[in-house]
This record gives structure tokens, C-alpha cells and sequence, in this order.
């Protein structure tokens, strides 16, 4: 038998002085200052030449904003390499190397960077500062509904708040697990090398950055008071701030497409010899059915949010009823964005639940192409049922019953996708670590939010519930105790592989109690608040329902606490934490079966997948079980007899 020698790493290259070009010079900073330096211009000629015309704040606003996303992106490198392309000088191969990253240590975190694994890596961090940023308001709220009647903030400060942290989170949650691990994790599982389209991926990056600080414009240019769905005509009417959230509308939706795209490309077509579609991670096709589902649902708000602008600025009627503009057209469009959006955030979260649930449990994923199945009726259901938000508008009464009909359906394939969770989970040599402690947090939180969504697919008592804090708290149950409670569950199981360090899972588990805890006081207290007929959006409200605010705001506390122990267990882990094995899980998809750090190319050698990666106990004899793990913690001991067999390549990095 003979050994193949493996190529040489390609970041130990030594670059020629001229490698990079002008992405030599560039990085955060620069994009910061041609940015600032861009909208400050565009805001003097605007100001000059549109500030007495007919909308002429609005005007400036707009045109301020977009000097400053264009001028960042010119600062960091997004448009270098098309515009070398266009001008006949393609990058060299040296100028590729560098802008992968090589040589450039850490400073690449903070630059215009192709590597997938830095792309994903950048992710992470944005969407823990969105979080952080998002989090700070919904306190903000809480501590304003503390008392009946609060000094806190004023009705128009809360309402802006509440419209920008309903709008964040969204963002955040959309990308929390599409940003960093399909960007990190997922080409490494199909044995790519990279993502189909390197400097679209570093693009959609940096694009949905620049968005970031357009909405949090907002809180200086009079606030938006429409609340996070914008429903024209307060949309309409709202302070120039509306021109800022609608500039990072449609800067985000611009990224998040660019990024499905890619997404679904790499899979396509970069799979590694013998990864057929069956044998896809469930992963994966969470990733891909995502995605593919965003790109249904995204251009939508890009739409809506166009016709809005453009009411705002150059006098079109779109939603302006008195030039024959229609309210119902808003919230149409809207919400053929907003209910598929829902399942955008939860498939790929909820797929590496099950991802998590069948490397912790030594199972196959159980009914693994039902579970996809269910994935993709899911998607396809959930582009058909947007008008049940309009149940109590008097839109369209006639189609209320084939709505609600489809709405309920919907609820099957979800239970299909729980129930295989369940089945992955029943009967297995489960290994209690951290990330297993958030799946079950997870299955629990996704019951409670699933069952209550029933009721209000319901005509008769989405009339009763339709506006008031249930709705509230159901939808919060869905994306934080569901899908943020999923993610956290895969930050804790791939951080060893993204940072190279293990987390310290006794600060994990003060973390996990106080999140499990403030979930469910936070959102049973606004259930409560619900029953009572609270309303949503209101600063003030009757002393009737001062127990159950209280009850919601000490919840909301012991949440905010929790989250922040998790921060600092990421933080700590990071930058002291015990140093990772290659494949600490002993999981069998390809992820893990390369070095730590992951190195350029990731794999030293071409794959070849030879099953699938779910082949737990093979080589078991028949009627003898997979022994238990050992009670330690430890993450290298494992039971005897499950680690090592049923491997999936005949190559890879560490065999």
C-alpha cells in the first residue's frame, strides 16, 4: 500500500510584495471613512439641491444613506474585482491567495476576506453585536412596562424602540444561522472547498454591515413609530427616519439573496466525489431549503419597501389613499414576506437540532428523508398562508376558511419534523454535554410556541387574540425559545471547530438555567397579560395587568442575565478555553474530519464519501447495544465501540 504525500498548505505561501493590490490598503477603517465621507457629501449636494423641492427630507435622508452604503463598500474592496475584471485586469493568483486571507493573520477578520471560514467567523460576531443591540432595547421596553404608567420614556420613544428592536431581531435571527455556520460548517460537510462564489460571499458580508448603522440612524432622524411591520399609512406619514429603515431593508434583502444563491450553488455543485443528494447532512438541506425559501420570500420586502420609498420621495401612490393608493396592497406584500420569513429563520436552526440530536444520541437521524420531506412541505405551505395575519382586517372574508385550512396544515409537516427529533432522541447512548442541554430547552420552548400558533389560525379566536401580548408571546416562543434557543444549541456544538477551543460548560449550564428559566417566565407572564387583553405597542397600560408585566419584566431580567453569561462563557472560551481536538463530538460529518484550525482549502486531501453520515454503531453485533458514554467531562472519552466506525471518506484531513 502506498501513501499519498499531501499537498502543501497553501497559507504557508509566501506572497510577493505586490500580492493584494489596493486590498492591501483597505480594510474596516477605510470602509468606515469612505463611507462617513461619502454620505457626508451626498447629504451637502442633496441638501443643496433637494431640500427645498417637494420631499426634500426625505430626499436628503435617502440620498445620504445610500452615499454611505456605496462608500463603504467602495472602502472595504467590495467592488475591486468586478471593476478590475471590467477594466481588463483580473486579479492575479498571488492577489486571490491574499484577499483568502493568507498571511494576514487575525487583521483578515477585519478586512475584505473570501475565505469562507473567515466570512462565517465575521457572522458569528455580527450577529452576537445584533443581538446585543436588540436585547438592550427589549430591556429598554420591559423596564418602560415595569409600572402602568413609567417616566421611563415617552410613547413615542417606546414606540420607536420596539420598531427598531422588532426589526433587528429579525435581521439577526434571518442570519444567525445562514451567516455563520452555511458560511463556516456547511461547505466543509459536502467536502467543498469553498463557497461557489468566494467574493459574493465576502460581499454579502459586508453589505448587510453597512445596512446595520442605516437603521440605527433612525433613533436621530425622529424615530419610526409604524412599529416593525411599517404598515402603510404609518409608513407613509412616519419622520424621515422611515427613508434610513428603508434603505437597510433593502440593503439586507440585497445580501441575503446574494447569499442564498450561493448557498444553493455550492451544494448543487460542489459536493464532494460520492456525496450524492441522499447523502446529504440533514443540515444541509436545512441550509438549502432555507435558502430557497428566502429567495421566495425576500424580494417581496425589497418590493414593498421600493414602492414605499418612492411614495416618500418622488410622489408616487402606492399606498397614499387619497391618490388612489391601497393600505390592502402593503399588507399583502408585506406578509408574503412575513409568514414564509418565519420558516426562513426556523429550518435552519431546527435542522441542526437535528444534526446535534443525532451525533448526541449515536443515532441515525431518524426518518431522515421524512424529515426532509417535511422540510419542503414546510416551505412550500408556508408561501401560501400570509393572509391569516388578516384574519380581523375584513380582507377578503370569503378566502378566510382556505387560509385557516392551509395555516393548520402547515402544523403537520412541523410535527413530522418533531417527531423525528423525538425519534432520533428515543432510545439512544444520549451523552448529556452542552449543546444537548439547549436541544432539549429547544424541543420543549417549540412545543409551547407551536401549539399556541394554532389558536390563532383559528378566525373565531384570532379574533379574541388578534393585537393583544399572546400573539406576543407566541411569536416570541417560536423565534427565541425555538429557533435563537436552536442556534445557541449549534453555537455550542461547532465552536470548537470555528475557534479552536472548547467552551467551559460549567458556565455554560448557569447560562442554560438562567435562559430555560427567563424564557418561561418572561412569555407565561405575557400569555397571562394576553388572556387579560392587553394590547401590544403601548407605552401605558390599565394597573389591571401590573402582576402579569412584572411578573414578564423579573423574567425578562433573568433572561438578559443568562444571555450575558453566555457571552462571557463565548468570550472566555475563545480566548482561554481547553484547546479542541480535531472532532470532540466524535460526529461522523465531515466537518470534523479535518485539522483544527481548519486549514485554507480545508481538506489536505480530496474526499471520497463512501455512506452516509449517520452510521452509528456499525460493526455492532446484533442485539448488543452501544454502551453508554462515560461520566465525565471529558469530551474525548466515548463509548467503547461507537467512535471510529461506519467512517465516511476513504480521505480526508485528519485520516
Amino acid at each position: 500500500m502506498t501513501t499519498a504525500l499531501a499537498p502543501p498548505l497553501l497559507e504557508d505561501t509566501k506572497l510577493g510584495p505586490n500580492a493584494g493590490g489596493l486590498y492591501e490598503r483597505l480594510n474596516i477603517w477605510t470602509g468606515l471613512g469612505f463611507g462617513i465621507f461619502l454620505g457626508f457629501v451626498a447629504w451637502v449636494v442633496s441638501h443643496a439641491t433637494l431640500q427645498g423641492s417637494n420631499w426634500g427630507s426625505d430626499m436628503v435622508v435617502t440620498c445620504t444613506m445610500l452615499g454611505w452604503v456605496i462608500g463603504f463598500n467602495i472602502g472595504i474592496g467590495t467592488f475591486n474585482a468586478p471593476i478590475r475584471w471590467m477594466l481588463g485586469h483580473d486579479q492575479t493568483h498571488e492577489d486571490e491567495l491574499y484577499v483568502a486571507g493568507v498571511g494576514q493573520g487575525r487583521h483578515r477578520y477585519l478586512k475584505y476576506c473570501t475565505d469562507h471560514k473567515v466570512v462565517g467567523t465575521q457572522y458569528l460576531v455580527l450577529v452576537m453585536v445584533l443581538f446585543a443591540v436588540g436585547g438592550t432595547l427589549a430591556m429598554m421596553i420591559r423596564t418602560q412596562l415595569i409600572t402602568a404608567h413609567s417616566s421611563f420614556l415617552d410613547p413615542q420613544t417606546y414606540n420607536a424602540i420596539v420598531t427598531v428592536h422588532g426589526m433587528v431581531m429579525i435581521i439577526a435571527t434571518i442570519v444567525m444561522v445562514s451567516g455563520p455556520f452555511a458560511n463556516f460548517i456547511m461547505p466543509i460537510m459536502i467536502g467543498a472547498k469553498d463557497m461557489a462564489f468566494p467574493r459574493l460571499n465576502a460581499m454579502s458580508f459586508w453589505v448587510i454591515f453597512s445596512a446595520v448603522p442605516c437603521i440605527l440612524a433612525t433613533f436621530f432622524l425622529g424615530g419610526v413609530n409604524a412599529g416593525w411591520t411599517t404598515y402603510a399609512p404609518l409608513s407613509v406619514q412616519a419622520p424621515p427616519a422611515m427613508d434610513a429603515f428603508a434603505m437597510c431593508i433593502i440593503v439586507f434583502v440585497v445580501s441575503v439573496t446574494v447569499a442564498g444563491v450561493n448557498t444553493i450553488v455550492t451544494v448543487v455543485t460542489m459536493r464532494a466525489k460520492g456525496m450524492t443528494m441522499g447523502r446529504l447532512p440533514i443540515f444541509t438541506w436545512g441550509s438549502i431549503i432555507g435558502a430557497g425559501l428566502g429567495l421566495y420570500a425576500m424580494p417581496a420586502f425589497l418590493l414593498a419597501m421600493t414602492m414605499m420609498i418612492t411614495d416618500r420621495v418622488t410622489g408616487t401612490s402606492f399606498f397614499v389613499a387619497a391618490y388612489g393608493g391601497s393600505g390592502w396592497l402593503w399588507e399583502n406584500v408585506f406578509w408574503i414576506m412575513g409568514h414564509p420569513e418565519v420558516y426562513v429563520i426556523l429550518i435552519p436552526p431546527v435542522a441542526a437540532v437535528l444534526e446535534i440530536a443525532s451525533t448526541f444520541a449515536r443515532k441515525p437521524v431518524f426518518g431522515y428523508k421524512v424529515a426532509i420531506a417535511g422540510f419542503v412541505a414546510i416551505a412550500s405551505l408556508a408561501i401560501m398562508v400570509w393572509a391569516h395575519h388578516m384574519f380581523t382586517t375584513g380582507w377578503a372574508p370569503n378566502l378566510a376558511g382556505p387560509f385557516m385550512l392551509t395555516t393548520e396544515l402547515i402544523s403537520i409537516p412541523t410535527g413530522i419534523i418533531f417527531l423525528c427529533t423525538i425519534g432520533t432522541l428515543w432510545k439512544g447512548s444520549i451523552w448529556t454535554r452542552l449543546p444537548m442541554y439547549f436541544v432539549y430547552l429547544f424541543i420543549w420552548n417549540f412545543i409551547i410556541g407551536g401549539v399556541t400558533g394554532i389558536y390563532l389560525s383559528d378566525v373565531p379566536a384570532d379574533q379574541y387574540f388578534h393585537g393583544d401580548m399572546f400573539v406576543t408571546a407566541h411569536f416570541h416562543y417560536t423565534l427565541l425559545g425555538g429557533a435563537m434557543i436552536g442556534a445557541t444549541a449549534a453555537v455550542c456544538y461547532w465552536f470548537p471547530k470555528m475557534s479552536g477551543r472548547m467552551l467551559n460548560e460549567r458556565i455554560g449550564k448557569v447560562a442554560f438555567w438562567l435562559i430555560a428559566i427567563g424564557i418561561q417566565v418572561t412569555y407565561f407572564g405575557q400569555f397571562w397579560e394576553g388572556f387579560q387583553g392587553m394590547p401590544r405597542r403601548v407605552a401605558y397600560y390599565d394597573p389591571q395587568f401590573l402582576s402579569a408585566n412584572q411578573m414578564s419584566t423579573i423574567g425578562a431580567y433573568t433572561l438578559m442575565a443568562g444571555w450575558l453569561v453566555f457571552l462571557y462563557m463565548m468570550l472566555h472560551g475563545w480566548r482561554n478555553g481547553k484547546i479542541a481536538p480535531a472532532n470532540p463530538w466524535h460526529s461522523k460529518t465531515l466537518e470534523w474530519k479535518v485539522p483544527t484550525p481548519v486549514p485554507l482549502e480545508n481538506f489536505l486531501v480530496d474526499p471520497v464519501v463512501t455512506s452516509d453520515p449517520y452510521t452509528y454503531g456499525e460493526g455492532v453485533p446484533d442485539g448488543q447495544e452501544v454502551p453508554d458514554f462515560a461520566p465525565s467531562d471529558d469530551p474525548e472519552l466515548v463509548p467503547a465501540g461507537s467512535a471510529g466506525s461506519g467512517a465516511q471518506t476513504d480521505a480526508g484531513g485528519d485520516h
